[in-house]
């Protein structure tokens, strides 16, 4: 729901123009119900007649159309509650408001904290003490609350009546079972510890209670990062939460709210006060449930994508001079080879998404491929690109991708580390939802996430290291080889060209001025080790130290002039740049979106750029529709971005989205886009 709309409906709420006015009088409890305002019909309940002096509980009974949902007392990032004004006779008053446990609802990265389906929000009404038994007391509310669907909100009111009578009489039987969806007290309070990024509570919790897929409801507004992921360990009979904090936290002596226990599991209600909160425990449950279909996909997408991988112009050469040198015979330890590069492979892919989702646990909002959004990594692999370019070329001998002999399993080891490495400026598809499905998943099973891709992208060298057949279709060898290998420096020559491009647009011309300057450095020191390698020479010993330092310089020296760059121009369909706001505004006016996702490293995004997106076949279709194009450039790292594409189960780019005008659900694009099936889309 758009963000800034909620937001304008709670800051108006008490002089809204509200869409219905009902009146109601009942003269006996339980009160009638509310004619429905329009889609939440409110009744006014109580739990039965009450003596002088004694509380009886009166509730709220909401009841939501199908597809609408109300909300929690704090809404989370929009929305507004129950505001009740009541007109009670003289010597009565009610208590707080007690609300059952709520839900979460994510929509377009925006967590709200909601009920879609009947609930019943209970008050305490204390009687006066000198009321008359058998005499019938007047009361009145005046309720007002908000009500949505995913697309639309709508302020309603109702005004309710009714008499309490005073005395003994039958309870009503469905107070029961409204009492017992509010949130168990805890006996004793907790205590919390606020840290530059997280909130830490520290909760008295049996270490036998279960605990399946806990949520973390905070009374207090504004204090946490509602849409971003908590983490919950178990200490004993502590269990300690963790909440990545929002933008401006304001936390005051004590801390209130509910912790929800998963689905039909209820929960608790807690206070906290400031004070020390353990370390360490055992990490349980998680915002998203886990399961075995869940975990299975994302392994199949992983694996797909990285074996895809494999023919990529960053990864093709690689992988066709590992094969041809196997082809010339150096098949002895084919076996182990391919063991040992599918190990290189593994590890960088294990490493690079540990990384990742310890950034993300620290309150980072990163993703997959998230290093090239930092200057000094795409430096570095500049120089990788430019290095492996040349030997390509024969102007020195690298072993490890040598086809004149065999590498050793240490050298096929390297080769599956850089052959991942560079790897991660091409993403393919299935990778994005796999990618995304990891975030979601506990650790253990995302890094089984991280090991498929690895292990897709080592498959076919594994092969022709365990399959002799395989080899054997290989072409024989020849002098064709050498032509070969300068062949694949042309692919490898264009990944570079393309990461100077990325550099200009990561850090700016000045940045890339001085990666190429480094680059070029880099092939003096190449040109001089293979001119010593062909005359016999040893030339690791000044070769590697040189290398390192031109790398560390790249890393380290490079991105301290990089600037940040102008975002995504217009092109050819006038995109303008992408907000939540800008895309709540163009759905408000009724019109159609289509929303992309990309990044300047992104080679899946740039092909379908050229291919689909920026086409006059496409510009046509879209300005006769009135279609609003928004573009989010991840180039560079971009949280609002990034909390976005995590909100729609994506762990990077590409990413394409269509909103049919007026409103309905998104619709998630293939990542692989025909002119055809733009064009096509404001047809239906």
């Amino acid at each position: 729901m758009p963000k800034r709309e909620i937001a304008g409906i709670k800051t108006l709420r008490i002089i809204a123009l509200f869409v219905t006015l009902l009146w109601l009088s009942a003269l006996t409890a339980p009160f009638p119900a509310a004619a429905a305002p329009n889609h939440m019909r409110a009744s006014l309940v109580a739990e039965g007649p009450a003596a002088p002096g004694e509380t009886v509980t009166l509730a709220l009974l909401m009841q939501p159309e199908k597809g609408w949902h109300g909300y929690w007392s704090n809404p989370g990032d929009a929305g507004y509650g129950l505001n009740l004004e009541w007109t009670l006779p003289k010597g009565a008053s009610t208590g707080a408001l007690q609300y059952p446990v709520p839900q979460t609802l994510l929509i377009q990265g925006l967590m709200n904290h909601v009920y879609e389906h009947d609930y019943a929000v209970l008050v305490p009404l204390k009687l006066p003490a000198n009321a008359t038994p058998g005499t019938l007391l007047p009361i009145a509310v005046k309720a007002q609350w908000l009500v949505c669907t995913n697309e639309i909100c709508v302020p309603e009111r109702a005004e309710l009546q009714g008499t309490i009578t005073v005395g003994q009489g039958a309870k009503d039987a469905r107070f029961e079972g409204w009492r017992a969806a509010l949130p168990a007290p805890l006996d004793r309070a907790g205590t919390f510890a606020v840290t530059a990024k997280t909130l830490r509570l520290a909760l008295p919790f049996p270490a036998s209670a279960p605990l399946d897929s806990p949520h973390l409801f905070l009374s207090t507004e504004a204090l946490i990062d509602y849409a971003a992921p908590q983490r919950f360990f178990r200490d004993g009979d502590t269990l300690i939460v963790e909440a990545p904090l929002a933008k401006s936290p304001k936390a005051g002596p004590k801390i209130e709210g509910v912790l929800a226990m998963g689905k039909d599991s209820g929960g608790i209600a807690f206070t906290t006060a400031s004070g020390a909160v353990p370390d360490g425990g055992t990490e349980v449950g998680g915002t998203a449930a886990f399961s075995v279909a869940t975990l299975a996909l994302a392994l199949l997408g992983a694996f797909l994508g990285g074996l895809i991988l494999n023919v990529m112009p960053c990864v093709f050469p690689i992988l066709s001079l590992k094969g041809l040198a196997l082809a010339r015979g150096n098949s002895h330890n084919a076996k182990s080879e391919g063991l040992a590069y599918t190990g290189g492979v593994v590890l960088a892919c294990l490493a690079l998404g540990a990384v990742m989702l310890a950034l993300r646990a620290g309150g980072e909002q990163v993703g997959w491929a998230f290093q090239l959004q930092e200057p000094g990594v795409v430096a570095v692999l500049l120089l990788l690109a430019v290095a492996i370019t040349a030997n390509f070329a024969g102007l020195y001998e690298l072993p490890g991708l040598s086809v004149e002999r065999g590498a050793g399993n240490s050298g096929a080891f390297g080769t599956g580390l850089l052959a991942a490495f560079v790897a991660t400026p091409c993403t393919g598809p299935f990778m994005a939802a796999a990618m995304g499905a990891a975030l979601v998943l506990p650790v253990w099973a995302a890094l089984g996430v991280f090991a498929a891709l690895g292990l897709g992208l080592a498959l076919p060298f594994l092969l022709l290291g365990f399959v002799p057949a395989l080899r054997r279709l290989l072409p024989k060898p020849g002098k064709w080889m050498d032509r070969f290998r300068r062949a694949m420096a042309l692919p490898m020559g264009l990944t570079a060209l393309a990461l100077g491009w990325l550099a200009w647009r990561v850090g700016g011309a000045n940045f890339a001025a001085a990666a190429i300057a480094i680059s070029a450095a880099l092939v003096v020191v190449l040109a001089f080790a293979g001119k010593g390698q062909r005359r016999g020479r040893a030339v690791m010993a000044w070769t590697l130290p040189a290398t390192l330092l031109l790398g560390a310089t790249a890393l380290a020296g490079a991105p301290r002039i990089a600037t940040q760059t102008a975002g995504e121009s217009g092109g050819v369909l006038g995109a303008k740049p992408f907000s939540e706001d800008a895309l709540a505004k163009a759905r408000k006016a009724g019109k159609p979106v289509f929303a992309y996702f990309t990044a300047d490293w992104c080679l899946s995004c740039k092909v379908n750029e050229g291919t689909s997106i920026e086409r006059e076949s496409t510009r046509a279709a879209f300005e006769k529709a009135g279609v609003v194009v928004l573009v989010g450039d991840w180039t560079r790292r971009d949280p609002a971005i990034t909390k976005f594409l995590t909100a729609q189960g994506a762990a990077g780019v590409p990413l394409y989205l269509w909103y049919p005008a007026g409103g309905g659900e998104a619709r998630q694009l293939p990542q692989v886009l025909t002119p055809d099936l733009l064009a096509g889309l404001p047809n239906g």
